[in-house]
């Protein structure tokens, strides 16, 4: 017949042990006299006694006390009204180790702990709060600093437009907007000043930062050999983007302009050595077509094509600027950049300042007096580019290089704007079309190196997420599919 006791652990004894009471130093030999029958000597007695848990060596203490029980059946809160249903779905679908009222209880009593620690979520409170109020404040901060990128960009490009009504000398207005340049490190310096914990003096933060030039700061040598073609660079840049703006539109001269992404690109490949990415050939490509169909928007002939060119140009130039200023100088902080715009800005005013000269008396560009000059344009011109170049500089030190590309982009919507609702310019569907390519290949040429691996793990992700949500969402249903089978009278099987 097979016992109804249940199986005990080897660890656990649940009946007393027996041991000899008698005379246990007698010895082996007693033994024998002991069992026999007709033996003279009194029979051993025997008496109870408790046995102890043996703990193996190495091994840690039990986690049960020693006044509880080897054996003993689980606490099991007392089912109420409220968790029957529940009870007996978890019952049903053959929940393991489950104990009708278990989940209900557990339920109570994580409810019991979070009502007696009202501290910890205080505390959490204020934590959550700034995080929320940091992370506010960074994008806000990221937004206005787009916002700041591209209406000083247009500022500068629809001033320039007026400027040119007054005062159509394109090269005075490059060289007085270059001078504005040395202000640059003095502006850096008052907010190293405003904000710096440990402050310097001018002249050792002109040295700090006079490093970009090599260990020995800036010499003569270097001021010449290294300055002077950036100089040429930026003033050819400058100056053919605004005889550009001679020729066509803001709208168009903008959205030229932003191939030199493009060119980047391809110089950094060849020059460079930089890797090579498909989708940036393919950007390389839209934006030469983009310039292909603006060209072709007139007919290829007239002010359309040489403005085309002079905006490609300028974009090139812009593009060979970049390039080598990465292969000799290489990257850059703030104060470095500030005190290479400064340098700039003298080397300007010291060496190019003779051909505005050779200029006005070859009557290639006069003008009557100085005091007949729009110094009100020329002035905003040369402010709102120098705004231009340190919000350029300041942004990507405060937010990401990518926000700036996107507000130079933006310009090109923003101009397009004021020359629909001011000038009364009406674009052609080639322009358009062209316009759109091209800020469509800038916008390609924006994604990081490791694109493809990044929206593959997302999509990878998203896709399990779904499989995870789907399978939740069916384990419900089949839930519910058997509370109301249960309920009808319908028999269930329990889940294996």
């Amino acid at each position: 017949m097979v016992s109804a006791e249940p199986h005990r652990p080897h660890h656990c004894l649940a009946e007393p042990a027996m041991s000899r009471t008698g005379d246990e130093d007698s010895g082996d030999g007693d033994t024998g006299s002991g069992t026999g029958a007709g033996s003279g000597t009194e029979p051993p007695s025997f008496r109870l006694e408790q046995l102890k848990t043996v703990r193996l060596p190495g091994k840690g203490s039990p986690s049960r006390p020693e006044s509880e029980s080897c054996f003993r059946d689980p606490v099991i809160p007392p089912a109420t009204a409220a968790n029957t249903i529940e009870d007996r779905i978890l019952r049903i679908t053959g929940y393991y180790g489950y104990y009708p009222g278990c989940s209900s209880h557990k339920r109570e009593e994580s409810s019991e702990t979070h009502a007696e620690t009202p501290g910890s979520q205080a505390s959490e409170a204020p934590s959550q709060c700034q995080s929320c109020t940091s992370t506010a404040l960074k994008v806000l901060g990221s937004v206005l600093v787009v916002l700041s990128v591209s209406s000083s960009w247009v500022g500068t490009t629809q001033v320039v437009k007026l400027t040119f009504q007054s005062f159509s000398c394109p090269f005075f207005i490059a060289w007085f907007s270059t001078n504005w340049n040395i202000l640059f490190f003095p502006v850096y310096y008052s907010g190293h000043f405003l904000t710096a914990e440990q402050k310097q003096t001018p002249i050792q933060k002109f040295r700090e930062c006079s490093r970009i030039f090599g260990e020995d700061g800036l010499t003569l040598k270097l001021f010449l050999k290294r300055t002077a073609p950036f100089s040429i660079l930026w003033t050819l840049t400058n100056y053919l983007y605004l005889l550009a703006l001679r020729k066509l539109t803001a709208t168009d001269v903008s959205a030229l302009y932003c191939c030199h992404k493009a060119f980047v690109f391809l110089l950094s490949w060849i020059v460079l050595k930089d890797r090579f990415m498909g989708v940036r050939i393919v950007a390389a490509i839209m934006a030469i077509t983009g310039i292909v169909m603006m060209a072709y928007a007139d007919g290829f002939h007239g002010d359309s094509i040489i403005g085309v060119a002079l905006a490609v140009g300028s974009a090139s130039t812009s593009a060979l600027y970049k390039v080598l200023f990465k292969m000799f100088l290489g990257s850059a902080n703030f104060g470095e950049a500030a005190h290479f715009f400064s340098t700039l800005g003298f080397f300007n005013l010291i060496f190019i300042s003779c051909t505005p000269v050779i200029l006005f008396f070859t009557k290639v560009e006069h003008w009557n007096s100085f005091s007949a000059l729009p110094w009100g344009y020329l002035c905003g011109v040369a402010g709102l580019w120098l705004a231009f170049n340190i919000l350029v500089n300041v942004g990507v030190v405060i937010t990401y290089p990518i926000l700036i590309s996107i507000g130079t982009i933006l310009s090109v919507p923003g101009n397009a704007a004021v020359d629909v609702l001011k000038h009364e310019v009406i674009f052609s569907v080639v322009r358009l079309t062209a316009t759109s390519i091209i800020c469509l290949g800038f916008l390609l040429l924006l994604l990081p190196e490791e694109w493809d691996t990044v929206t593959l793990r997302f999509l990878t992700g998203f896709a399990e997420k779904k499989g995870e949500e789907h399978g939740e969402e069916l384990t419900e249903s089949s839930v519910h599919t058997r509370s109301r089978s249960r309920a009808n009278g319908t028999v269930s099987i329990p889940l294996a």
